[in-house]
C-alpha cells in the first residue's frame, strides 16, 4: 500500500462520514499505513477500526463481512489470532490482483462503515 493511496482512503472516509469515525488503513501485513480519529468518535472506534483493517488484510477474505459468512458457513475454521474481528467495516485493497493492503472504519451502524471503506478504496484506485 503506497503513502499517496492510503492518505487519498483516509481524506475520502473523512470527507464522507456522516457521523464521527476511525480510519485505519494497513498494509498486507496488516501494519499501519495510514489512520485518522475525527474528533467526537468513540475512542474504542480506533482499536475496531485498527482490527477491522488487520483482518480484512490478514485473512483470504475480501472483507470482514465475508470472512464471517465463511466461519459461520463452516467454510474455514474460527481463527485464534486474537486480533481478528467479524464485525463489517474492514476491506481488503487490491492493485491488478494482488492484496495490497486494507481498510478499516469504525463508528457508523457497520454496514455504514463497510459502504465508506468500499467507496474511499474504489475511488483512491490507480493513486
Amino acid at each position: 500500500m503506497k503513502l499517496n493511496r492510503a492518505r487519498a482512503i483516509v481524506d475520502h472516509v473523512l470527507e464522507s462520514a456522516s457521523g464521527p469515525v476511525s480510519v485505519y488503513v494497513a498494509d498486507s501485513h496488516g501494519e499501519l499505513v495510514c489512520a485518522a480519529t475525527m474528533d467526537g468518535a468513540a475512542p474504542d472506534t480506533r482499536l475496531n477500526a485498527q482490527r477491522k483493517a488487520y483482518t480484512a488484510a490478514r485473512s483470504d477474505a475480501r472483507t470482514t463481512r465475508e470472512l464471517a459468512a465463511k466461519v459461520d458457513g463452516g467454510e474455514v475454521p474460527q481463527s485464534f489470532d486474537p486480533l481478528f474481528t467479524f464485525f463489517l467495516g474492514g476491506v481488503a485493497v487490491f492493485d491488478g490482483g494482488e492484496r495490497v493492503g486494507a481498510v478499516g472504519v469504525s463508528g457508523l451502524p457497520g454496514e455504514v462503515d463497510e459502504q465508506l471503506a468500499i467507496a474511499a478504496i474504489e475511488r483512491s484506485a490507480g493513486r
